[in-house]
């Protein structure tokens, strides 16, 4: 799972490569300087170091003023459809990294001022801290030979939904409205579902698994899921019984969903209780560096308790996932996961500790690739940026998995 390494001073082979590939997946773009903006872009992306702002970049590409104001247009005006770029290096890319898992998770980019798409004071997991920032939602294909984007979303706070004004200069399109992160994450899942792309099981955190509305959307779509979740998530361990209350009166319907036969406890709880047998060690995660580590876990089938007593829903058999490292007070980790009752634990312990990868994709999107260096006010020319981003992400990987591709020195 090696992070593609971006290119300094290509040689005029992988310069050509790199033509070749943004012209092949560039197709939809339709209009021929369109394509021409986009490899431009994608270039400055990926053959130059420092900041990739686009007029530093274009300065680098030797480029002159009519040329940035073509970009500028290009990048925040024009009413190309980001997912298609994304789609394009999706159905080309994703079958060649042997793909495992996507990886939902978001990330902050800091930044100045107020006039930014989404931009506020709020709690950035990446910065550590609350930062007047703005917060993309992510989805991540990560495989055995690599990863790769799915697909960004802005994530945009109440106050820029309703606020007209702010809306029409940020140029919001209409019809977008306030969503949760699981939201968003959620419609970024099925986009990329509908793709040509090999599918795999979703991994989240807990921002994600603790959302019931998410962890039901994935399973209703046919997604299977392994999601890490709160200590305090109740459920309804392996001895409950569900039954279909008696009908006590002659009038209304009678009931139909099976109910419970005790009330539910929390994952901590229930991990408390069980035996020390329950508990096997397992291998769950590769570094890196090829290093095969091992984990403490237990697997037990459980119906999270949410869906039961306030969404009225029919009882759902989901795997808890239990890590509790030897000689620790308490479990250090808990995941629910969809996965069928005949899933191999060595499986889904590996899925539960998969999510780290995203980590060094966010790495070089942002160190390298410039995602976090968009400069522009404009909502679609943000998700302008990120497709491109993907695209030069994209093409590094195929340069990296190809043994002809000669490196420069």
């Amino acid at each position: 799972m090696e992070a593609a390494v971006a290119v300094e001073r290509p040689a005029s082979g992988v310069r050509e490569r790199l033509a070749a590939f943004v012209d092949g997946i560039s197709v939809g773009l339709g209009h021929v300087r369109r394509r021409e903006n986009a490899l431009l872009y994608v270039r400055g992306l990926v053959e130059h170091g420092g900041r990739k702002s686009l007029q530093p970049t274009l300065f680098r590409l030797g480029e002159d003023a009519a040329c940035y104001e073509s970009v500028q247009q290009f990048l925040a005006d024009s009413p190309w459809d980001p997912q298609l770029l994304v789609r394009a290096c999706a159905e080309r890319v994703a079958p060649e990294i042997g793909v495992l898992a996507w990886v939902v998770d978001d990330t902050g980019i800091k930044k100045d001022g107020k006039h930014s798409p989404g931009v506020k004071r709020q709690w950035s997991g990446t910065l550590g801290k609350i930062d007047n920032c703005q917060i993309t939602v992510s989805v991540h294909a990560v495989g055995q030979r690599g990863t790769l984007p799915l697909g960004f979303a802005l994530s945009l706070p109440e106050e820029w939904c309703e606020d007209l004004p702010r809306r029409r200069k940020a140029k919001i399109p209409d019809e977008v409205v306030f969503q949760t992160k699981p939201q968003l994450a959620a419609s970024l899942v099925e986009q990329a579902s509908r793709w040509e792309a090999p599918k795999a099981p979703v991994l989240a955190d807990q921002a994600y698994g603790d959302d019931t509305g998410f962890r039901s959307r994935l399973h209703e779509g046919g997604r299977e899921y392994v999601v890490a979740v709160s200590p305090n998530v109740g459920v309804f361990g392996p001895e409950t019984r569900f039954t279909i209350p008696e009908r006590t009166g002659k009038r209304g319907r009678p009931p139909t969903v099976p109910r419970p036969d005790r009330r539910p406890e929390s994952v901590r709880a229930l991990a408390e209780r069980l035996p020390a047998e329950a508990f096997k060690t397992l291998p769950c995660r590769t570094t890196a560096a090829g290093e095969e580590l091992e984990g403490r876990f237990a697997f037990v089938r459980v119906v999270a308790a949410h869906a039961v007593e306030d969404d009225h829903l029919p009882p759902r058999f989901e795997w808890l996932i239990i890590e509790w490292p030897k000689g620790e007070e308490a479990p250090s980790d808990y995941w629910l996961s969809n996965l069928g009752e005949d899933e191999p634990p060595e499986r889904l312990a590996r899925l539960a500790r998969l999510r780290w990868v995203i980590e060094l994709d966010y790495r070089q999107l942002k160190g390298e690739l410039g995602l976090d260096h968009y400069e522009g006010r404009s909502y679609l020319g943000f998700h302008h940026h990120t497709a491109l981003v993907t695209c030069a992400h994209a093409f590094l990987t195929l340069e990296r998995l190809d043994p002809k591709a000669r490196r420069p020195a």
